[in-house]
C-alpha cells in the first residue's frame, strides 16, 4: 500500500475472483497436399464448404489429405489446415518462368531466399495467381486503362453490302485493330450490340451480346459507322477518367478498371464467368478513395482480390506508379488482357515437406491446436508429429496404417499382419492414437468411391466427445464412437484379429450388422502399462496440465509466501472438484505449502505444487455371470459362491 503524506482516503481494489479458464480441447489441425490456398501458413476452417473454397477440391493425387480433413469437419467446426509448400507447385503468371508464391507474407516480405515479389521485379508479367497451382491456369485478367480503350463511337465503317438479318460476320473497312470480346454496334436503331468472337484481316464474326447467339437483327447499311466498347463496359459506372484525388493534384488520367474472370470455367465451372470487377482503381502511388481508403491498383488488389497478385505495371504505361501530384499516366488506347499460364499443383509432398508445414503447430503459444490429424504418411512421418505433441504436450496425435497394409489387401490375416507391422515401428507414446485403417466412402466432388484413412474420424470423435460430454470421456463404443460416411471398411477385423491389434496398441474400428461402424477401442500408443494408456486419461491430463498452467501464469512475479500459495490452493481445488463432480476424476489432493515450497525453493525464485488425481477409468471389459439355482434355493444362499 502506498504512503501517505497528508490526510485523505485511499481507496484501492483487491481481485480474489480469480478461477480457472476454460481451455480449448477440440481444435484439430492437419496439414497436406491441396491444389489450391496459401502455403505455409495456419488457416482455420469451419466447414467442408470452407475447405473447397480456399483449398480447392480433391484430385486423384491429393484426396487422402482432403478427406482426413473433411472428415474432421464432419464432427465438429474448428479445424486448422497447413497447405504443404510442395516446391514444384508454382502460381500461374501473364509470362515468364512461373514462381511460387507462398502466401500473403512471402508476396510482401519474401522468406529469406526468394521475394518479395510487391516491387515488380519478377520479369513474370503484370499478374499472378494468388497460390500456387494448375487452377490459376483458368484465369483471364482484362485491364481498361483509358476512356478511348472504354469506348470509341466511329471506330471505322462497314463495307458490306449484302447484309442480311440473322449475318454472323460482317467486312469492315478496317478490321484488324479490333480483338475478340469487343462489344460492336453497326449503326442499327434500338442500340443492338453484338460481341466478337474472331477477326481475320477486315472481317469480324460476331454473336448477339448479352445472349451469345443468334446474329445481326437487321440488314445493316453500308457504310454504317461502327462503335467499338471494352468487353465488360456494362459492368462498371463509366469510362475511366481522372479520379477527383488526382485531379485536385493536377493529375490526370490515373483511372482504370480490372476485371477477373474464369476463362476456362476451372475455377467456377463456368467459362467466362466474372470473378471479380475493380471499378476506377487508380494508378497514381498515393490515391485515396473519397472515403479515404487506398485506391491504388496493386494495393487494391493486394487487399481484396481473392485470385491474383500484381506483379508489374503494363510495360507500354508511363508514370503508373508515381505520386498523384502533377502527374499524367499514360491512358493506352485499348483494351489489354492477359491470361495466366503455367501454373503447377507439383508432385506428391515428401515426408519432409510435410514435417515443414505440420512445424507450423510447434508453439503451443502462439497456435492453439488439441487434435493433430496426421492424413496419409509413413512412420517417419508418424514420429514426427508425435514429437511435435509430446513437445507440446497438449495435443494428441491420430494415426492410420499406409494405404497399402489394408486396401487392395484381400487376405485380413495379411492386412492384421501388416498393420501390426507398420505400428510396431512407431514408438511408444501417450501422445498418439493409432487406428486399424482405412474407410470408403462417396467423393462428391468427382462421383467416385475412394478409400480414405480414418485418423480424420477418430480425431473427430474426440471432439465431438468434448462436446456431448467432457475430454475424459472414452470416444469409443456404441454411444460415442460411430463413424460417419462410412459405406464399408478396408479391413473390418474379426474378434480374433481385434484381440491381437488390441495387444499391438491399436484401436480397432469394426462393422457390425445392423449397428454401424465403431471405434472399438480407447488405447493411445503407449506400450508400458500406465493409466495413460487409455485416450481418456491422457486427455483428461491435456486439460488439468492445460488449464492449470494458464492459471498459474498469474502467479508469476508474487511473492512465495503463505498468501500466495493459500490464494493458488483455493483457485485449484474448485476446479479439480468440478471436475470430479463431472466425473473426471475420483479423488485429488493439492499440496502447495512449506513441504513443497521450502526455504531453497523460495530462495532460487521457485514456486512448486503438487497436484495428485486419481482418474476415472473406462470400461473395457465386461464380464456377465449367469447362474442357475434349483427352486426350493434362496439367492442369499448363493451369491458370491
Amino acid at each position: 500500500m502506498a504512503f501517505q503524506v497528508s490526510p485523505g482516503v485511499l481507496v484501492q481494489e483487491k481481485d480474489l475472483t480469480n478461477v480457472i479458464p476454460a481451455v480449448a480441447t477440440t481444435i484439430g489441425a492437419v496439414a497436406g497436399q491441396f491444389s489450391q490456398g496459401p502455403m505455409d501458413e495456419v488457416v482455420s476452417i469451419a466447414s467442408e464448404k470452407e475447405l473447397v473454397e480456399t483449398f480447392g477440391k480433391p484430385d486423384s493425387t491429393n484426396f487422402e489429405y482432403f478427406f482426413s480433413a473433411a472428415s474432421f469437419l464432419q464432427y465438429s467446426s474448428s479445424l486448422r489446415v497447413v497447405r504443404v509448400a510442395n516446391t514444384s507447385s508454382v502460381n500461374a503468371v501473364s509470362s515468364g518462368t512461373a514462381l511460387r508464391i507462398k502466401n500473403t507474407e512471402h508476396y510482401s516480405t519474401g522468406d529469406g531466399s526468394t521475394g518479395p515479389y510487391n516491387d515488380g521485379s519478377a520479369s513474370v508479367g503484370e499478374w499472378a495467381a494468388r497460390t500456387a497451382g494448375a487452377w490459376g491456369n483458368s484465369l483471364k485478367i482484362s485491364t481498361c486503362p483509358s476512356a478511348t480503350a472504354y469506348e470509341e463511337t466511329n471506330k471505322t465503317t462497314t463495307n458490306d453490302s449484302s447484309t442480311a438479318v440473322g449475318d454472323t460476320t460482317i467486312i469492315l473497312t478496317s478490321g484488324t485493330d479490333f480483338n475478340v470480346g469487343d462489344i460492336v454496334n453497326f449503326g442499327e436503331s434500338g442500340g443492338h450490340e453484338y460481341r466478337v468472337t474472331g477477326v481475320s484481316t477486315n472481317t469480324l464474326t460476331f454473336v448477339r451480346h448479352p445472349s451469345g447467339t443468334g446474329g445481326t437483327h437487321t440488314a445493316v447499311a453500308n457504310g454504317s459507322q461502327v462503335r467499338r466498347r471494352w468487353q465488360y463496359y456494362d459492368l462498371v459506372d463509366k469510362a475511366p477518367g481522372t479520379s477527383t484525388y488526382t485531379s485536385t493534384r493536377s493529375g490526370v488520367n490515373d483511372e482504370l478498371h480490372i476485371v477477373i474472370i474464369d476463362e476456362d470455367g476451372g475455377v467456377t465451372g463456368t467459362a467466362g464467368e466474372v470473378l471479380e470487377v475493380y471499378d476506377s482503381v487508380s494508378k497514381a502511388s498515393d490515391a485515396k478513395t473519397a472515403q479515404g481508403g487506398v485506391n491504388y491498383y496493386p494495393d487494391v488488389i493486394y487487399n481484396q482480390s481473392q485470385y491474383i497478385y500484381w506483379m508489374d505495371h503494363i510495360a507500354t504505361g508511363s508514370n503508373w506508379g508515381s505520386t498523384a501530384s502533377g502527374t499524367t499516366s499514360t491512358a493506352l488506347s485499348a483494351p489489354y488482357s492477359r491470361s495466366l499460364v503455367d501454373g503447377a499443383d507439383g508432385s506428391t509432398a515428401t515426408t519432409a515437406e510435410l514435417k515443414t508445414a505440420y512445424e507450423k503447430y510447434n508453439d503451443a503459444d502462439t497456435v492453439d491446436v488439441n487434435l493433430i490429424i496426421s492424413g496419409k504418411g509413413g512412420a517417419t512421418h508418424v514420429d514426427n508429429l508425435i514429437t511435435i505433441a509430446e513437445n507440446r504436450k497438449d495435443a494428441v496425435v491420430f494415426c492410420s496404417p499406409e494405404r497399402s497394409d489394408v486396401v487392395n489387401v484381400t487376405n485380413s490375416n495379411t492386412q492384421l499382419s501388416n498393420v501390426k507391422t507398420f505400428f510396431n515401428t512407431v514408438r511408444s507414446s501417450s501422445y498418439v492414437v493409432f487406428d486399424s485403417g482405412y474407410k470408403y466412402t462417396y467423393d462428391k466432388y468427382n462421383d467416385v468411391f475412394r478409400y480414405i484413412p480414418l485418423n480424420g474420424d477418430i480425431a473427430g470423435l474426440a471432439a465431438r466427445t468434448d462436446m456431448i460430454a467432457d475430454s475424459w470421456f472414452s470416444p469409443a463404443g456404441f454411444n460415442r464412437g460411430v463413424i460417419r460416411g462410412a459405406v464399408k471398411l478396408a479391413f473390418n477385423p474379426a474378434k480374433t484379429q481385434r484381440d491381437e491389434l488390441y495387444r499391438a496398441r491399436i484401436n480397432p474400428v469394426v462393422t457390425l450388422p445392423g449397428q454401424g461402424t465403431v471405434l472399438f477401442g480407447d488405447k493411445t500408443g503407449l506400450s508400458t502399462p500406465s493409466a495413460f494408456d487409455r485416450i481418456n486419461v491422457r486427455r483428461l491430463f491435456i486439460v488439468l496440465e492445460k488449464a492449470i498452467s494458464t492459471a498459474s501464469k498469474f502467479q508469476l512475479f508474487e511473492f512465495n509466501d503463505e498468501f500466495t500459495r493459500a490464494q493458488f490452493r483455493n483457485i485449484i481445488e474448485p476446479f479439480l472438484r468440478d471436475v470430479q463432480g463431472r466425473r473426471g476424476v475420483t479423488d485429488f489432493l493439492v499440496v502447495c505449502d512449506t513441504s513443497n515450497n521450502t526455504a531453497a525453493v523460495i530462495d532460487r525464485n521457485e514456486f512448486k505444487a503438487d497436484i495428485f488425481v486419481k482418474p476415472n477409468r473406462s470400461i473395457n471389459f465386461i464380464q456377465l455371470q449367469f447362474v442357475a439355482t434349483r427352486t426350493g434355493v434362496a439367492f442369499e444362499e448363493v451369491v458370491g459362491a
